[in-house]
């Protein structure tokens, strides 16, 4: 546990006339990714898929043949509701399930030749979208902004690296709340 002594006092400031909810990190977090997803969604579900569908695809172009409970965690999703999304998908001809070689009772995921043409083109659009986002943000704003989210991932899921990087670097984490 952090002594008086190690920890970081940063002024961060808050905007009274907001009130809590316009102002709080999480809602903050949450409505700048529903707006910067919006126009992108939009097109995923032009293309006859459904958002969790989407980041399956993503997902799986990344690294196909992913077992479902990695695919799960990547997908933000429950592994029971994945399964069922997968199967859906199966049926639609975009993915197949397969056994793991070494392990029979383990399951992998893999794109078909559709699913693979389908993920790539909206992968593409996706940078293509993210770009429109960080012309307008700016590139080095852009890169803080990724670090910081990272770090914020990171810190959330226990991970003792970044949290030692922030409380390292008291200046450049009071710099990207700010």
């Amino acid at each position: 546990m952090a002594s008086e002594d190690d920890r970081i006092e940063i002024d961060i400031e808050i905007d009274r006339d907001a009130g809590f909810v316009g102002d709080y990190l999480l809602y903050l977090l949450a409505a700048a990714s529903d707006a910067a997803s919006a126009d992108f969604h939009a097109h995923v579900r032009e293309q006859g898929l459904r958002v969790p569908e989407w980041r399956i695809l993503a997902c799986l172009c990344d690294e196909d043949g992913q077992m479902v409970t990695q695919l799960a965690q990547l997908a933000l999703m429950e592994q029971s509701h994945l399964t069922k999304i997968v199967d859906q998908m199966a049926t639609k001809g975009l993915v197949k399930r397969r056994s793991d070689e070494r392990d029979r009772r383990r399951v992998r995921v893999y794109l078909t030749a559709a699913g693979r043409v389908l993920g790539t083109g909206l992968v593409k659009k996706a940078r293509e979208h993210e770009m429109s986002i960080v012309s307008r943000l700016g590139a080095t704003d852009a890169a803080r902004l990724k670090a910081a989210l990272k770090d914020i991932h990171a810190i959330c899921r226990g991970g003792d690296d970044a949290a030692g990087r922030a409380s390292s670097a008291p200046a450049e984490l009071e710099a990207s709340l700010s």
